[in-house]
């Protein structure tokens, strides 16, 4: 059967994404072609706001309109929090869980057995998140060039503002051995960059009474001719340890995404985050006197309840005196079911919310372009890309520096060492995350 995956959010779905569909591809069916009519439909959502959700219908109708005749199943944690609302969308015919998505590919054998093709009710299928303590692997084989691996799902943390938890459930991971032995096959497959990932990956090691840094090591013991990127680190988990280890590693590169959420810590208490903004400043502080040279991206939210102007005006003045690379915003959204909404506090109104937004946006661009232009002459490795435009292929360097040449084929998924070129305008990337 032709089989076409559509996948928003984050990265830990793409590498979810991806090897369903590479267990689907080994069981016989095939991808379909771009523009071509799928029998099957996939799409694995996202449900971190109330924008990401509008932007999962969005493109179940899309899909629907553009494959009339096909299967359409919704997975993801849109449809592990809101299954319901899904199976009432006109043209959706299965909704499954996040457990349930694992079990795809009888799911589509099932289907394709089907002795009519008659369009069938929607039915949902999923699990009580908090009673599933399985994990499922995962990476990205997608990307020839780099590949994010599954170390990690759910969280216990349960901040005031997030269903995350409610969506992939507890804190569970597999072993540091079985991790390894992946990374090492997308290696042998060619993978020049892995990309450790999870939903709270600092707290690797609940499940089987194991360390995020014994994880690093494994993986930085690993031989060959690849790079290490961590994918975002709770800063009261992104332990001295850590950032002394990467400072020091064979493949790490210098790069950390750390959520920061809000820069007063009143605010931060109300949405119970476990740090204080000291703590980041700390964290940030080691990053910078070991390795001067490393990207620091931040999570920032606005606009939640009890932001006040005071405490709004506390954050921008925090977040202007650290030393960090870019900005990823997310606008705050009521969401169903979690503390915030229980509290009597301040409701900063939606104009007032996007006007903050704009205004990290704003910073953040500033803060990236001097990251930047900071970084000209400095001498790194560039890992090029298959991606090309207009006669120039791209890459980055080892502290994601986004950089061009003229395209050469025979440069694609390999190293190079290079003197970072004054930044063209086009090249530095502007966070447009929402």
């Amino acid at each position: 059967m032709k089989i076409s995956f559509t996948t928003l959010g984050c990265k830990l779905n793409f590498a979810e994404s991806s090897a369903l569909g590479k267990a689907l591809l080994e069981r016989g069916h095939v991808r379909a072609k771009q523009g071509e009519q799928a029998d099957i439909c996939i799409i694995n959502t996202c449900s971190v706001t109330d924008a990401a959700d509008h932007k999962d219908r969005q493109m179940i109708h899309r899909i629907r309109r553009n494959n009339p005749n096909a299967v359409l199943i919704v997975t993801g944690c849109y449809a592990q929090l809101k299954p319901d609302e899904i199976a009432h969308i006109e043209g959706v015919d299965y909704v499954l869980g996040q457990n349930e998505k694992f079990n795809l590919t009888t799911f589509v054998e099932q289907i394709e057995q089907q002795a009519n093709g008659e369009r069938l009710e929607a039915k949902v299928q999923t699990s009580p998140i908090r009673e599933i303590d399985d994990f499922y692997g995962a990476y990205s084989k997608d990307d020839r060039t780099r590949c994010f691996i599954k170390v990690q799902d759910g969280c216990n943390y349960f901040c005031s503002y997030c269903t995350i938890p409610l969506a992939r459930g507890k804190s569970r991971n597999p072993s540091i051995a079985s991790l390894v032995a992946q990374a090492q096959e997308a290696i042998q497959g060619g993978a020049k960059e892995l990309i450790i990932s999870g939903v709270n990956i600092g707290d690797f090691g609940r499940s089987t009474n194991e360390r995020f840094i014994d994880l690093l090591r494994a993986f930085d013991a690993i031989e060959g001719d690849f790079r290490i990127r961590i994918s975002s680190c709770e800063p009261n988990l992104l332990s001295d340890e850590i950032i002394e280890f990467v400072a020091h590693s064979k493949h790490f590169a210098p790069h950390f995404h750390i959520p920061l959420q809000s820069g007063s810590n009143t605010v931060l208490k109300i949405m119970g985050r476990r740090y204080t903004r000291e703590l980041f400043a700390e964290r940030v502080e080691h990053i910078k006197s070991v390795m001067p040279h490393a990207f620091i991206g931040v999570d920032c939210m606005v606009g939640v309840r009890g932001e006040t102007e005071a405490y709004w005006e506390e954050y921008v003045a925090f977040i202007e005196s650290l030393p960090v690379s870019q900005l990823h915003v997310f606008t705050y959204s009521e969401r169903a079911n979690t503390r915030m909404l229980e509290m009597e506090l301040l409701v900063v109104p939606q104009k007032e919310r996007e006007r903050r937004s704009k205004q990290l946006h704003a910073i953040s661009a500033r803060k990236t372009e001097a990251f930047y232009r900071a970084h000209e002459g400095y001498k790194t490795t560039v890992l090029w890309e298959s991606s090309h435009k207009d006669g120039r292929m791209y890459g980055f360097t080892d502290n994601y520096i986004k950089v061009s040449c003229p395209y050469d084929k025979s440069k694609v998924n390999t190293f190079e060492r290079i003197s970072v070129p004054r930044p063209d305008s086009a090249d530095i990337p502007i966070d447009t995350q929402e």
